[in-house]
Formats: C-alpha cells, sequence, structure tokens
C-alpha cells in the first residue's frame, strides 16, 4: 500500500492542529454555529440525528493493521455518547415500531455504540463522538497518516478503485498509482474548494468493471490503445440520486500523461456552468445531461487551452508516475514451498464443508499463483451492515497481520479484504477468522447486502434501513438456501440521497417518507458494470411502495419467483439477474403485489 512520506506525514498533522484550533475558538464562543460549520465539513464531521458522525478517509479503500488498531481505539473509547443521549435517542427510534420476520419474530430499532461502519464509498464512519472530543479523534488518526479531509462538502470528496487494484489477475494497469496522483492534486485544490456539488471520481484498472465507474462523476477506465499506450476512456456526469444517470463517454481514449490537465478541464467547465440554484439540479450529471454535445466541446477546448496556451503544468511525467508507484511496491513475503491447488481442494474435501463455501465465495485468485486475496464478511446477525465493534477492528488487524503482511483494503460492498495471503494459510486463516466472527460464507449472496445506517442515525433519511436489513439476515440464515438461491446483489437507501446504491442493485429498496410514515420503493434489474450484472443501469420501480411490514415478504416472493422460473444448464443455475432479464419484469411485479398485506389481513 502507498507508504506516507514525511510531506505527507506533517500535511496531515498540521491540519489536525488547524482543526483543533478551530474547535477550541467554537467551544468559547469565538466561532459561531454558521462559521464552524463548514470549518469542521472540511475535516468530515457532521451533525446527524442525535449526535456528530465523522467520515475518515481511506484513500481508494487500502488500510493498515495499525490504521485498524486506532479504529478499534476510537471505537472504544471516543464512540460512546452520554447515557442519558443513547437513552433518548433508542426511545425515539423505539416509537417507530417494529418490522416482522417471515416466519415469525420481528426486529427492532437496535441502536450501538462503539463500532465502525465502512461505507460503499470505502470510508470508515463513527456515529457518536462528542464534538467536544473530536479534536483528540483527529491527532489519534493523524498519529498513523489518516484524517477526514475532504471527506464532505462541495468538492472533490474521494478516490475509489476495485478492492483487487494491484493484485488482480484480469489487471490492465495499476490503478493506484493514479488515485494516489489524483488525490494529492485535488486534496484542498483551490479552484475546486466550492463546486456546485459534491464529485466523486472512481478508476478501473481491470477488464472487469469492479469499481462502479459509469455510477461516478468522473469515470477512468484504464486500457491500452492499439499501439499499446496506456490511457484511460473517460467517463463523465455519472450519479444516483433522485436522477440515477449513468456516465457519459467524452473520451475514448486519453493518453495517461494527460489525466490531471483534461480533469482541470472537466471540472473547470462544470465549476462555471453546473446549477447553483437549485441542489436538486446541481450535481455534474445534470449538467452532462442537458448540455449534451455542447459540453463536451467546451470540456475540448478548455483542455486544448490548458495544454496549448497554459503549457499543461499538469501533464504527468514518467519520472513522476514511477515516484509514485514506487509508494506501492508490494509487501516483502516469505517464499516458500507452494503445495499446490491440489492440495487446497484436499484440505477442502477432507474439512467442514462450511470452510468449502468459504473457499468458494470468500477466495478470490491473485496475480500470484501463490496468493489469494480474501474477504471477511462484515455482513452478520445483530450488526448492521458494513459495522465492526472495537474488537471486531482489532482482530481484524491481527487477521492481517498474521495472514496478509499488515494491510487490508475497505471494499464497495462494505466489507474489509486481505490482499496478500498465502494459499497455504488458507485453513489457518479460516479457523481464525471463523473464531473471530468474520468468516460467514456469503459474499456476493442475499446477506451480502449494502445498506445506509437510514433512519437510526442519518437526518436526511426518510426510512430506516437497518431492521429492514437485519428482518432479511434473519430470515436468510441457511447456507444451503443462501447459496441456492446463488449471486445477487441486494442493495438498500434510507433516502433518495442514494448512499446504499438501491439504484444498482439486482433488487434494490429505497425508504420514503408518506404522510410521516414509512415506507418503500422497491427496484428491479440494477446493474453496477460488473461481469456478473452487466453494463451499468438504474433498476426499474416495482409499482406503489410497500410498508415497512411488507418489504422482508416482498423480498421472499421475489426470490421465490426467481426460483420458480430459473434455468440450469451444465450443473449451473441461471442467476436472479439472468432470469429477471430473460422473463421480464411482470412475474416479480406480480408476486412483489401479491405479498401486500391487506385490510383483512392486518385486522
Amino acid at each position: 500500500m502507498y507508504q506516507y512520506t514525511e510531506f505527507d506525514r506533517q500535511f496531515v498533522r498540521q491540519r489536525a492542529a488547524q482543526y483543533r484550533d478551530q474547535l477550541e475558538r467554537h467551544l468559547a464562543g469565538q466561532l459561531g454555529d454558521d462559521e464552524f460549520r463548514p470549518l469542521r465539513l472540511q475535516n468530515g464531521w457532521y451533525i446527524q440525528r442525535y449526535a456528530p458522525m465523522l467520515r475518515i478517509a481511506v484513500p481508494y479503500g487500502e488500510i493498515a493493521s495499525r490504521q485498524l488498531r486506532v479504529l478499534a481505539k476510537i471505537a472504544r473509547e471516543y464512540d460512546q455518547p452520554s447515557a442519558d443521549l443513547f437513552r433518548q435517542a433508542q426511545t425515539t427510534q423505539d416509537a417507530l415500531g417494529a418490522v416482522p420476520v417471515p416466519g415469525g419474530g420481528e426486529v427492532r430499532s437496535r441502536l450501538k455504540a462503539g463500532y465502525g461502519h465502512v461505507t460503499t464509498r470505502l470510508n470508515v464512519q463513527f456515529n457518536w463522538i462528542p464534538l467536544a472530543r473530536s479534536a483528540d479523534v483527529m491527532d489519534l488518526l493523524a498519529s498513523v497518516d489518516m484524517h477526514g479531509i475532504q471527506t464532505s462538502g462541495n468538492t472533490i470528496r474521494n478516490i475509489a478503485t476495485d478492492a483487487l487494484a494491484g493484485i488482480a489477475v484480469d489487471e490492465i494497469a495499476d490503478p493506484r498509482p493514479f488515485c494516489e496522483i489524483l488525490r494529492q492534486w485535488s486534496t484542498l485544490h483551490p479552484e475546486f474548494a466550492f463546486l456546485p456539488r459534491k464529485f466523486k471520481i472512481s478508476v478501473n484498472g481491470a477488464r472487469e468493471d469492479r469499481a462502479a465507474i459509469g455510477w461516478y462523476d468522473v469515470g477512468l477506465q484504464l486500457l491500452r490503445n492499439d499501439a499499446g499506450e496506456l490511457g484511460f476512456k473517460v467517463l463523465v456526469g455519472g450519479g444516483m440520486g433522485r436522477t440515477p444517470i449513468i456516465g457519459t463517454v467524452v473520451r475514448e481514449f486519453l493518453p495517461w500523461q494527460q489525466l490531471l490537465n483534461y480533469l482541470e478541464a472537466v471540472i473547470r467547465v462544470y465549476n462555471r456552468y453546473g446549477r447553483r440554484d437549485n441542489a436538486w439540479k446541481a450535481r455534474i450529471k445534470i449538467l452532462v445531461k442537458a448540455e449534451g454535445q455542447r459540453y463536451i466541446a467546451q470540456v475540448e477546448e478548455e483542455f486544448r487551452q490548458i495544454v496549448e496556451v497554459d503549457g499543461g503544468a499538469h501533464t504527468i511525467t514518467q519520472a513522476e508516475l514511477d515516484r509514485v508507484a514506487a509508494n506501492f511496491a508490494p509487501p516483502v513475503l516469505a517464499r516458500r514451498e507452494f503445495k499446490g491447488e491440489d492440495a487446497i481442494l484436499r484440505t477442502a474435501a477432507q474439512a467442514d464443508p462450511e470452510y468449502t463455501r468459504w473457499l468458494a465465495r470468500n477466495v478470490k485468485p491473485h496475480r500470484d499463483p501463490q496468493l489469494r486475496a480474501v474477504t471477511l464478511s462484515f455482513k452478520r446477525i445483530g450488526q448492521a451492515p458494513g459495522d465492526a465493534t472495537g474488537e471486531q477492528l482489532e482482530l481484524a488487524a491481527d487477521l492481517a497481520d498474521r495472514f496478509s503482511a499488515g494491510e487490508a483494503r475497505t471494499t464497495h460492498e462494505q466489507n474489509l479484504l486481505l490482499p496478500w495471503v498465502h494459499a497455504d494459510d488458507l485453513p489457518a486463516l479460516w479457523q481464525a477468522a471463523r473464531k473471530a466472527g468474520l468468516a460467514r460464507p456469503n459474499i456476493g449472496l442475499i446477506t451480502d447486502m449494502i445498506a445506509c445506517p437510514g433512519g437510526d442515525f442519518c437526518s436526511l433519511a426518510n426510512a430506516r434501513s437497518l431492521p429492514i436489513a437485519e428482518a432479511i439476515m434473519q430470515r436468510y440464515q441457511d447456507l444451503d438456501e443462501i447459496h441456492d438461491i446463488g449471486e445477487i446483489d441486494l442493495h438498500m437507501s434510507g433516502c433518495i440521497n442514494s448512499c446504499g446504491h438501491h439504484h444498482s442493485g439486482h433488487i434494490g429498496i429505497l425508504g420514503v417518507d408518506k404522510d410521516g410514515q414509512e415506507w418503500y420503493q422497491v427496484t428491479l434489474g440494477g446493474a453496477d458494470g460488473s461481469d456478473l450484472s452487466g453494463p451499468a443501469q438504474p433498476g426499474k420501480v416495482v409499482g406503489p411502495s410497500f410498508s415497512a411490514a411488507e418489504v422482508p415478504e416482498v423480498i421472499e416472493a421475489l426470490l421465490e419467483t426467481y426460483r420458480q422460473l430459473r434455468r440450469s444448464a451444465d450443473g449451473k443455475q441461471e442467476t436472479f439477474l439472468a432470469t429477471l432479464r430473460r422473463v421480464g419484469l411482470e412475474p416479480f411485479k406480480a408476486a412483489a403485489n401479491a405479498a401486500r398485506i391487506t385490510e383483512q389481513q392486518v385486522a
């Protein structure tokens, strides 16, 4: 992973010191709320429904074991509300009622403190840190090269990529050096500190798009042209929210040396013409959709001016790329005799059947035949998707040290990946991960759902998402059943801001407000761009919204319809999405609507 230089460390420490001064002046009454608000937001501090929320940057998902241990310390010692505040919050959530679980039982909001939450944008959030202690947390983060700089506000918030970057077997080129160059260029960029709206970039370096580039403000696909030269396909104007739009290809091939110059042009045109008069129309996707070719022509002219008139000051040289790439040297691993695939399969055959499933679901190939990439599942009963307690973060750090050269990666699916695992260590890792509660063999299956914190925490949310997620999790605990259902993306958001990426889910759930009550819109057929899902596209709505009590039944009805309609060939079952696309939406819509609770059933 990227190794911070002394300049990097000094920058982060200075920023933490600046924030401490700002906080102390605010607490002393010298900075009012309106004056302090942009200062805390620039460092990742929000005020949520009950308490401050901190969003910590994890650039392109890479995180070291020492950083995980600091996050564990923050969870244990700082993510702790007062007893009165926590009791008040729980009482308020209790009043919203329970969500029934198909087959019996119910789920209520169960607020918890002392944990970190992995987001779909690869960052980590905490929900209960008192603002008065926030500067201490920033100092603690700076001690391990972490911060919350630019994780909020109308600026370039983060640079995302594939969790397998640098180790994928289908990789065209490692995207991480370009991600780091983009991070350094965009951080505190004076021209782009106050854009019309927030802005996010995703870079994919593999043949398969595992970085969902079509759904970002700017998506970058590394490729080689016919001459073998490396460059980028550039997509602009993707995004979710109230108006889901897939990014438009504005350049089929951009030489890598011109990446910063071209993005400068892309964002300058947006900064100049983006809608600042209407927050719902302020994202770059609205500008690109409205202007079409005129927007692209403006970008090309601005790019020409930057290169030909201004001299292309941000042209990336080979020396600069080499300098940054050198900070991504793979870890030095002890070489040992590799027993080979047959030995792994023999071990699996002799082991617990769950181990065999874990190998199939949680273990991915690696560019080094002796190594594997292993996902630790953060999806289990009793905890929200993506959540990890201080103890679990500490255990994850231990696993990273023992099995993955001290490195892990946050994933878009809200899990944690170990990128440097020796194949011969898989049995031992499985045993250790299972003991830690992180070895559920459900990656890519129905219980590996994506969900935002929703109305339990977020002040923007229209409805809760976590009790719905827990009800579905409780319903689908039988491993035989969830493996029979097979690969499926279930995504859930508590409001139209789409932090749970419901638009790209094969099944999407969106919380909406109807006369002060929680209701949920269901969509079908969304795609993120991966091989499983196909080209990125938003899902289609299934009729009127459903009550909270109906949603788990609707999910069950959709999955049962799939099992009845799917085909099999060569011993392989057709996936949910393939069946949906083959037969169309109508059978699934009918099944979903049949699951509605009638007045007679309620009585």
